[in-house]
């Protein structure tokens, strides 16, 4: 079909019904005008709150390891509700390791969590970026820095003896400085990296404006966890 098939030639047009006109009309309304997705108004309830937050977060893992879970906020209602508005109340950084399904070891659902997985769980530009929007403009609460058990990225930085291809030795760079704070103490050494490094990624949040004026006000709680992968519990670090 050429341009010309496409498209009703005026004159065609002005021959139609009045009624047949205003429905055509509508009709190219819909197709070519529709609502771009909104960030939600903040929320007004107790899950507006930090501690609250935080708190739902943990009694969700709690579930999670005790293997009761809820999947809360899993039904096609739910996903309707949230088709054109988001308002997750935590925003959780952790590492893109398949182990580690935030949705899942915290027993949420669709929305709840703005969740940010990159290897390393590092506080990038991009990364820090996208915590910024969940909290200056989705109203999130609480973020959590959720490092892991056995990090493959950690384990890459405390043995920063091999040549890496592609672009994988970029996120041992940022987990350096995290390993050299701990390097020599007791215990063993990938885990002492991974929690350092938690503790490193939330210094690199801090130097965030926007995130430290939601701290001064109150309005936002930034902690530190570990994930154990034999027994699925999160433990809060800071």
């Amino acid at each position: 079909m050429n341009i010309q098939e496409q498209f009703i030639d005026r004159r065609h047009f002005l021959k139609l019904g009045a009624t047949e006109a205003v429905m055509l009309a509508i009709a190219s309304n819909l197709c070519w005008r529709t609502k771009p997705v909104q960030a939600a108004e903040l929320p007004t309830d107790t899950l507006s709150k930090p501690d609250a937050a935080l708190q739902k977060l943990l009694e969700g893992n709690q579930r999670f390891t005790r293997h009761q879970p809820q999947y809360p906020h899993q039904s096609h209602a739910r996903m309707q509700e949230l088709a054109q508005t988001q308002h997750p109340f935590a925003t959780v950084l952790t590492c893109a390791d398949s182990r580690v399904p935030v949705e899942l070891l915290f027993d949420q659902g669709i929305g709840d969590i703005f969740d940010i997985r990159v290897a390393g769980n590092i506080a990038t530009p991009e990364t820090i970026g996208s915590i910024e929007y969940a909290v200056a403009l989705l109203g999130t609460p609480v973020v959590m820095v959720l490092g892991h058990e056995r990090c493959g990225a950690v384990t890459a930085a405390v043995n920063n003896n091999v040549t890496l291809p592609g672009e994988i030795g970029s996120f041992v760079e940022a987990i350096l400085p995290a390993v050299a704070k701990v390097k020599g103490l007791s215990g063993d050494a990938v885990d002492n990296a991974v929690i350092a490094n938690v503790h490193y990624q939330i210094e690199q949040l801090k130097r965030s404006p926007v995130l430290t004026e939601r701290l001064r006000s109150g309005d936002l709680k930034i902690v530190g966890g570990r994930y154990d992968l034999d027994t699925g519990t999160v433990k809060i670090l800071i």
